[in-house]
């Protein structure tokens, strides 16, 4: 399902314009997990926070929203499907009508499938093509237009993987998925450097998400093991000695979104603790 700017009953405008020189940012698949961490992040650092996800997420959307503006941020919630390219079009609109300008895209929405590759289905490895690949792809295309309009740069972020350098078994499309966004980042970094706008990559480890509970209960199945045995034996390569949360994942994110990374860009950066070396 796709939106437009002025479609009021799919698109909850902020009730406000950010405030003359505050950033604003758009944050995909930020309903719950990894993109709820970093909304809120970014909520935190001062940015006019666009929280987009699936209409079917608009729950999650509104609880994010309501903590950021409850912790003193300025939040706008949206849906958006970012194999559209059109939504994704109306979600950059969304964020220039809240905010004046757009300064920071967050290419986060993916979905992960835990499957051997011999019994995965054809449409389900299209649909992880769509949106995980596709996505991204609508979602720099798009923020990168609106950015080369305004005319002063700006900063694209996806998210990648440890599986973009380092596939996992059960996980065959999504670490495909994973090394494509780390060659289109690079790429979108080459092209669009000479507008100032930055494109960067996070890749997020090991981290305590449904994604893995539903990896440890398949190679706890395939193995004979007990619940939690197969993540605490992967855990076990993690230098830093635990399992990462989203928030970790958020900080580097807020790195990539601020002005010390200004001379940072096509790089895909690993938030592991440890794990894979590059």
């Amino acid at each position: 399902m796709s939106t437009t700017a002025n479609d009021r009953s799919t698109v909850e405008a902020a009730r406000e314009k950010a405030p003359e020189g505050q950033r604003v940012a758009v944050v995909t698949g930020a309903a719950r997990g990894i993109g709820e961490a970093i909304a809120q992040r970014l909520g935190r650092d001062g940015l006019h926070v666009i929280v987009a996800d699936l209409p079917s997420m608009q729950e999650g959307v509104a609880s994010t929203v309501e903590a950021i503006t409850s912790a003193g941020g300025a939040a706008t919630a949206a849906e958006t499907d970012v194999t559209e390219e059109a939504s994704v079009q109306a979600l950059v609109e969304t964020a220039v009508e809240a905010g004046g300008h757009l300064d920071v895209f967050v290419a986060n929405a993916g979905i992960a499938q835990v499957q051997e590759l011999i019994d995965y289905d054809a449409a389900d490895f299209q649909k992880i093509l769509d949106v995980n690949v596709t996505g991204v792809f609508n979602s720099y295309r798009q923020a990168a237009r609106q950015m080369i309009a305004q005319g002063h740069g700006g900063k694209i972020i996806g998210a990648a993987s440890i599986v973009a350098f380092r596939p996992f078994a059960l996980l065959g499309p999504y670490s495909a998925t994973k090394w494509a966004v780390r060659g289109l980042t690079q790429a979108a970094a080459m092209e669009w450097a000479e507008h100032g706008i930055t494109v960067n990559a996070y890749g997020p480890g090991i981290v305590g998400t449904a994604m893995w509970d539903l990896i440890d209960e398949k190679l706890a199945a395939k193995h004979g093991q007990q619940r939690g045995e197969a993540l605490e034996e992967n855990a076990r390569s993690i230098h830093l000695g635990r399992v990462s949360v989203p928030e970790d994942v958020a900080a580097m994110v807020s790195y990539l979104a601020g002005p010390d990374s200004d001379y940072v860009t096509g790089q895909t950066m690993l938030v592991d603790g440890g794990i894979q070396f590059s």
